[in-house]
């Protein structure tokens, strides 16, 4: 009999027990399996082969995506050691770029309930249907109200796809426990039309709740999970730039959370910029950045750098001075008076202008695009970094790829094959005058379950900006010089695991130094965070 007291086809239905073909014969005979299963015995391995062929006949990545998550809620092991196996190929399917895509399609490919659903209806009872989650102890939320799902808008309650793809990241990037795991949406409405027309749309049919009444749903949330899950750390995920500003400056030192797009995308770009200076070989204090987009991911990649200059000896006024942002509206200047208070530390003494006159008068080492807008680092762009740097650092991190301010192709081909790029999505290698460069992913996957792990492991109760300075130097750490010479700024994807078990040390470590750690510090930190490590084989 199973540990779970299930037997037959009631272990053949739980994801968590079932091991399809590869049951034994033993476990055959003990489970009551004879006859529910082919006689062949697999290994996990040939069951593996056995999925990479379903899903490569797939025509397109959204039947790869719907395939996927259903051998994920049939046969939970056998689905993170493909994901863990074949990271690179699988990744771009199950996150960024198809989870877009998958999103856009949610009521549309929806099969069977996954995540928790919370709407204004729910007020004053959360607390309560929380425990009608099926797991007792969660030690990981991520949560969204689907208003900016990556660079694709508001998307209501589709934007489900967002925390299950974050936290299937977690388990086979970070080696948490899928059991502590848990996707919500809080469902306040939406403001797009096309959804609220269409008849399969399975969010709350009404306009988006706002101000006073929005917060105070999310305040009840916040607070329920403490007295539900006490502990358990929250991730803040695709929330629109004034409320993800808002909710992270509200509850950062209140309980154990974080907004990836801020905070993580700050640590993975800043990770990159630290290895970039292997290459250029200047120094990071000496590094000025330019900008285009002044969103909270923007910003907060700002806020996270300025911290890392003060580190290094600069002054609060000195280290700002490095960095400068463009918007829709121009160079962030001092003169201007529409600025919205998390863009006005940026906001230098300077003649407004556009990106190409920011880029001639600043003469940044670095260009950070984050704008949602496709193809904004134009050939004028690009070639104008090209002819200011010998090596210019180009990052275009929006998300999912038909967002990207420039393809690896045309970032290589417009600077003459002397840019150093990353993107938020992946690429490809470029072949350009006869050399091969691979470009590097700047995605949060590097930082996030890493951070998340470390936590965890520690027992933390906040999370600190200098956590994030801990874990964007240990993934730079991780880059090795093989991958600096092919021009890639991050580790390759495979390393992975490796990637987040440093970061989980590291920020362990902090945890430790902070006085934020409820655990005790085990003598080897790093062989103790490894053996909590879940891994799916059988």
């Amino acid at each position: 009999m199973s540990e779970h007291g299930k037997k037959g086809i009631g272990v053949l239905s739980d994801a968590v027990l079932n091991k399809s073909t590869a049951f034994t014969e033993e476990e055959r005979e003990a489970l009551q399996l004879r006859g529910l299963l082919p006689s062949h015995i697999d290994t996990q391995e040939t069951q593996i082969t056995r999925v990479l062929e379903n899903l490569r006949r797939k025509s397109n990545n959204i039947d790869r995506y719907i395939f996927l998550s259903a051998l994920q809620r049939s046969n939970e092991r056998l689905f993170y050691r493909t994901v863990i196996d074949f990271i690179e190929e699988v990744m771009p399917i199950i996150y960024t770029p198809t989870v877009g895509e998958a999103c856009r399609e949610f009521a549309h490919i929806f099969r069977e309930p996954r995540g928790f659903y919370i709407t204004p209806e729910d007020n004053g009872r959360i607390g309560s249907i929380l425990q009608n989650w099926p797991e007792r102890e969660v030690r990981v939320i991520v949560v969204t109200d689907g208003e900016r799902i990556l660079g694709l808008g508001d998307l209501g309650a589709n934007g489900m796809g967002i925390p299950i793809g974050k936290l299937s990241l977690y388990v086979a990037c970070g080696g948490i426990d899928p059991s502590v795991c848990m996707p919500v949406v809080l469902d306040v409405g939406t403001n797009n039309t096309e959804l609220l027309n269409d008849p399969l749309y399975l969010g709350r049919n009404a306009p988006r709740l706002t101000g006073n009444p929005y917060f105070e749903l999310v305040e009840e949330f916040v607070m329920a999970v403490q007295d539900i899950f006490p502990g358990a750390l929250i991730q803040f995920e695709d929330f629109l730039t004034p409320n993800a500003i808002r909710l992270l400056s509200e509850y950062r030192d209140r309980v154990l959370c974080f907004n990836d797009d801020i905070q993580g995308t700050a640590a993975v770009a800043l990770g990159g910029v630290y290895a970039s200076t292997r290459i250029t070989g200047i120094e990071f204090a000496d590094l000025r950045i330019l900008f285009l987009g002044a969103g909270s991911a923007a910003t907060g990649i700002g806020f996270l750098m300025a911290e890392a200059l003060r580190e290094e000896g600069l002054s609060e006024t000195e280290a700002l001075r490095r960095l400068w942002f463009v918007d829709s509206s121009g160079l962030v200047v001092e003169s201007r008076d529409d600025l919205d208070e998390h863009k006005r530390p940026y906001a230098h003494p300077h003649p407004p202008t556009g990106i190409l006159g920011a880029i001639e008068s600043v003469k940044p080492h670095v260009l950070i695009g984050a704008t949602g807008s496709p193809g904004s680092f134009t050939r004028e762009v690009l070639s104008l970094m090209a002819r200011i740097n010998e090596r210019p650092l180009i990052f275009a991190l929006s998300n999912p790829t038909s967002r990207s301010e420039c393809t690896a192709q045309e970032a290589y081909e417009w600077t003459e094959g002397r840019a150093v790029f990353a993107s938020g999505s992946p690429f490809g290698p470029v072949i350009y005058k006869g050399a091969e460069f691979r470009p590097g992913q700047g995605n949060n996957a590097y930082i996030f379950p890493g951070v998340g792990l470390g936590l965890i492991c520690s027992g933390a109760t906040r999370v600190t900006d200098e956590i994030f300075l801990a874990a964007a130097r240990a993934l730079a750490r991780q880059v090795r010089p093989e991958d600096l010479d092919a021009g890639a700024l991050y580790p390759p994807l495979k390393y992975i695991r490796d990637v987040s078990l440093s970061i989980a040390v590291a920020v362990a470590e902090v945890a430790y130094t902070q006085n934020l750690a409820t655990l005790p510090r085990p003598e080897d930190l790093e062989g103790f965070i490894k053996e909590q490590m879940y891994e799916p084989r059988y």
